[in-house]
């Protein structure tokens, strides 16, 4: 698929516009510069892009995603720290951006980053991607994150949530404990009995 038939770049691109336009009353000839370039595919006008000193985000969100979908290892450090962000939508660019790319080295990133407990309130996104990519760091830190929301009360528990659904799509038997130990929440209880059936099914 060319990337200017993407529906995720196309929804990038409306994005960014937009807020450009919120910000400044109109579209910088630059943007528009940048979204043709980035759908030409050109590599290394990207990757100046994504590396010149005092690029606005929305310059180093184009760059990053087109290089990433392009399978362009350059992208993998940008498109982590914007899956990490604290607007969702450049999270959710990011991951599948990350998904597209095939680094190697992502699913340990999307660990790192939903275990941080200090970053916890940015961690949907991380969680949802690594029950994506079925990774080995996958279960165990899907385990790890859930155990730490199984407080009736704990705020993120749309964390928790992504968490119990990821361990019923990885099938994994690892993850029987941490979900039975999610039955009884208020919010995660039906969640986990489902993820549970599928463990059972898939035994």
């Amino acid at each position: 698929m060319e990337i200017s038939e993407d529906p995720e770049f196309c929804s990038m691109i409306d994005r960014l516009r937009d807020e450009i336009e919120n910000d400044t009353g109109e579209v910088a000839a630059a943007f528009t510069e940048l979204s043709e370039l980035a759908a030409t595919g050109e590599r290394e006008e990207l990757h100046r892009t994504l590396t010149a000193p005092g690029q606005p985000l929305w310059a180093r969100e184009i760059a990053a995603y087109a290089l990433g979908v392009a399978g362009d290892p350059r992208a993998f450090e940008a498109l982590v720290l914007l899956l990490n962000h604290r607007d969702p939508e450049r999270c959710v660019t990011a991951a599948h951006a990350l998904v597209r790319l095939g680094d190697p080295r992502t699913a340990r990133a999307a660990a790192a980053l939903a275990t941080n407990e200090l970053r916890v309130a940015y961690a949907l996104l991380p969680v949802r991607l690594l029950a994506e990519l079925s990774a080995p760091e996958s279960v165990p830190a899907l385990i790890t994150v859930l155990g730490r929301r199984l407080r009736a009360d704990d705020p993120h528990w749309r964390v928790g949530l992504a968490c119990v659904e990821g361990l019923g799509t990885l099938g994994d038997a690892r993850a029987r404990p941490a979900l039975e130990a999610a039955l009884p929440h208020p919010r995660l209880g039906a969640a986990a009995r489902t993820s549970l059936q599928r463990l059972g099914a898939d035994r």
